[in-house]
């Protein structure tokens, strides 16, 4: 949007193309999962143009096709009770590199949530920084997110004491801290019942 449209939403009170595209946070229309528009924020987010995202499936911005699929009936029963939802999610930019992000939804068709919707992305990058972990060490560090204590966790995981706290401390190597406190506050004191962690661990790119 050049100076004139900007002078011009101003000048007859009409913000909504100006609010939409320049917003300091991602926002994206999806149809069915797919891309109909979204603003420059999201496309920068992402690393790409807002043109090259446009009918496109969402799967292109997830580490896999696995956990694109995995994904999809999250968070519906609470935009079909309540038409509001959010997580945070590892995705993918377009070089390939991960990140952590707040993903919010406000579904235009409640009774088929994923049908029409709106939905606005905030990189956590600066405050979580992407670690790749194994399976059981996302398990042992969502259950530690609930306020779980090691003997809890071995008990839900079928582990010993003593393997859980092996993962524990890996844990708190790759995260730089000292604690369970430590790691908690890693994740910006999220619960695990929002969390929704990278599918394999493994880096991408």
């Amino acid at each position: 949007m050049n100076e004139e449209a900007i002078e011009r939403s101003y000048r007859d009170g009409d913000f909504g193309e100006l609010a939409y595209l320049h917003a300091p946070v991602g926002l994206v229309v999806t149809e069915n999962r797919v891309i109909r528009d979204c603003n420059l924020m999201f496309a920068r987010m992402f690393g790409y143009d807002r043109g090259a995202l446009r009918d496109q499936l969402f799967a292109i911005l997830y580490p896999s096709q696995e956990e694109f699929v995995n994904i999809r009936n999250r968070g519906i029963k609470d935009l079909r009770e309540t038409n509001a939802y959010w997580d945070e999610r590892v995705m993918m930019r377009s070089s390939g590199a991960l990140f952590w992000c707040r993903v919010r939804g406000h579904s235009f068709t409640p009774d088929e949530p994923l049908t029409r919707a709106v939905w606005s992305f905030a990189d956590l990058s600066e405050t979580r920084p992407y670690q790749p972990l194994t399976r059981r060490e996302r398990e042992v560090m969502s259950l530690l997110g609930e306020g779980k204590t090691s003997k809890e966790i071995a008990r839900v995981l079928d582990l010993s004491f003593r393997t859980v706290e092996v993962h524990r401390g890996r844990l708190m190597r790759k995260f730089g801290v000292k604690n369970t406190a430590g790691l908690v506050q890693a994740l910006g004191g999220l619960g695990g019942a929002h969390m929704v962690p990278h599918g394999d661990g493994a880096p991408r790119g």
